[in-house]
C-alpha cells in the first residue's frame, strides 16, 4: 500500500528529529580513578595525575581564579593543579608579611613582592610549569602549582587515590607528577570508569 500525502511530512519530521538528537548527543565521558604509591615520600599525598592532551582540542581557562593561602607560616594547599592559563591568588591570612616568589622559568621566574595580612597578588600561569613557589621571607616555606595542560586532572590524597571525572572516552597519555619524586607517564584507554594505578620512586 502506497503511503498517502499526509504521512510523508510526519516521517520526515520524525527522521529530522532523530538525525537532531543524534548531532545534540554528546561524546560519551568516563572517568579515571586508582591509586599512586609514593615510594620514599612520608606518605602518598601530593602527586598531580593528568591527561596530557586530547588531540584536535584546547582549553579555554576558568574566569574563577584559583586561590594559594599562606597562613600559619605554610601554603595552603601545599600542591595545587590549575589548567594553563588560570590565575592564581596569593592570600596572605598570616598577621605578618609574606612573598611570593618562584625560581621557575616556566613561570618567568616572577616575584610578586611582600604584603600584609588580608591582602593578596595574583599571577596567571600561561604554560606547562611545575612551579616551586616559595617566600623569600620565610625560606622555610614551599609550595607547587602545577599548570597542566587539560582540565583533566587531580591531585592525590594520604592513601594515593585520585579520581578524574568527565574525561571523553578515547586514548590518552596520563601523567604523574609529585614535588619529590621522578614523573611517569602511562598510556590510558579510557571506556567509562577506568582504573589506572600508579608507582612513583625517586
Amino acid at each position: 500500500m502506497r503511503p498517502t500525502k499526509s504521512s510523508i511530512p510526519i516521517r520526515r519530521t520524525t527522521l529530522a528529529a532523530s538525525g537532531a538528537l543524534i548531532l545534540c548527543t554528546p561524546l560519551l565521558a568516563g572517568s579515571i580513578t586508582g591509586t599512586v604509591k609514593c615510594t620514599g615520600a612520608r606518605d602518598n599525598a601530593d602527586a598531580v595525575v593528568y591527561v596530557d592532551q586530547v588531540p584536535g582540542k584546547t582549553f579555554s581557562p576558568p574566569a574563577t581564579h584559583a586561590l594559594m593561602d599562606q597562613k600559619n607560616m605554610v601554603f595552603i594547599p601545599h600542591v595545587l593543579p590549575v589548567l594553563v592559563g588560570t590565575t592564581v591568588d596569593f592570600l596572605n591570612s598570616d598577621p605578618l608579611q609574606h612573598n611570593v616568589l618562584t625560581p621557575d622559568k616556566c613561570a618567568e621566574r616572577f616575584n610578586l613582592g611582600s604584603w600584609a595580612k588580608g591582602q593578596s597578588r595574583s599571577y596567571t600561569f600561561k604554560r606547562p610549569c611545575a612551579a616551586t613557589i616559595l617566600c623569600i621571607v620565610h625560606p622555610e616555606m614551599e609550595a607547587f602549582v602545577v599548570a597542566v595542560p587539560t582540565p583533566y586532572f587531580a591531585v592525590t590524597d594520604k592513601s594515593g587515590t585520585y579520581t578524574i571525572t568527565a574525561v571523553p572516552d578515547g586514548q590518552y597519555t596520563l601523567k604523574v607528577w609529585h614535588p619529590k619524586l621522578k614523573a611517569t607517564s602511562l598510556q590510558v584507554t579510557v571506556a567509562g570508569e577506568t582504573r589506572v594505578d600508579a608507582e612513583l620512586k625517586k
